[in-house]
């Protein structure tokens, strides 16, 4: 197989700028897939080791990082790769607060694909007890967006 380092490069950078964690590219019998690692999670368990742990301990804030991060039970997750939005527009209130009380149906905030505006509905009644996504941010298919209680 030709591997065409021009276009890897290419799909690395498109990467870096969309905030996506991995792409994949076919083009006949060539495939080529571009997987990015985040290390955030890593770098915020890093503070919570003791100021005295030795670099032995250090594999296991990797084992600790994914269970810190695990989503909450009642979190509504993100149905789509995208970009999320919190409110209608710039110049309007966001859709949702924490304390809110919302109603199943009610519109939580939007997630844009594609150029494709898609509101996310509470799938139950509740209140709204966290909310794990900032205005504009790049979301992950499956990710924890809000939490209602």
């Amino acid at each position: 197989m030709n591997i065409d380092s021009a276009l890897v490069r290419e799909l690395a950078e498109l990467l870096a700028e969309t905030g996506l964690t991995e792409i994949e590219v076919e083009d006949g019998e060539r495939k080529i897939k571009v997987v990015r690692q985040l290390a955030q999670t890593v770098v915020a368990a890093a503070p919570a080791l003791p100021m005295a742990a030795s670099v032995a301990a250090a594999p296991a804030a990797l084992d600790v990082a994914p269970a810190a991060a695990a989503a909450p039970v009642d979190a509504v997750k993100s149905p789509m790769v995208g970009t999320v939005y919190l409110a209608p527009e710039p110049s309007a209130a966001n859709f949702i607060s924490v304390g809110q009380q919302v109603k199943a149906g009610d519109v939580l905030l939007i997630v844009e694909a594609m150029k494709v505006m898609n509101q996310i509905t509470a799938p139950k009644s509740g209140t709204i007890t966290s909310i794990l996504v900032d205005n504009q941010q790049p979301v992950e298919f499956d990710q924890p967006l809000v939490v209602i209680g």
